[in-house]
């Protein structure tokens, strides 16, 4: 699977952004798509995710109610929208793949889109 992630960029404090993800997988296969995120001097964050189907998604508790994750299986990709950014969302954030539960652990990543936003 190779990921391609797109949509970062700097935005003001309440503003709004959307990324993007391109996923080229195997004909027939099947795989979780999420959104992980990496402050300077903080661990990785899943930050949200969603199943093959689409029917079922979860999100760090500190975004919910301001990103929505969705996914087009038809066009292979997965986009987060970010709505009321805060200054501690600044990260870098990366798409990532994997087979069996969407909190498992995700094999495959994509390359990183910064997301600054500023105060």
């Amino acid at each position: 699977v190779q990921l391609q992630a797109s949509g970062g960029g700097l935005v003001q404090d309440g503003g709004s952004l959307r990324l993007s993800c391109l996923a080229s997988r195997p004909p027939d296969s099947i795989y979780n798509l999420g959104w992980f995120r990496r402050a300077p001097g903080k661990d990785d964050e899943l930050v949200a995710a969603i199943d093959w189907s689409g029917s079922a998604t979860v999100y760090l508790d500190s975004v919910k109610g301001r990103f929505t994750i969705s996914r087009d299986n038809a066009k292979n990709t997965v986009a987060l929208q970010m709505n009321s950014l805060k200054p501690e969302d600044t990260a870098v954030y990366y798409c990532a793949a994997n087979q069996g539960s969407i909190r498992g652990i995700y094999k495959f990543w994509g390359q990183g889109t910064q997301v600054t936003v500023s105060s």
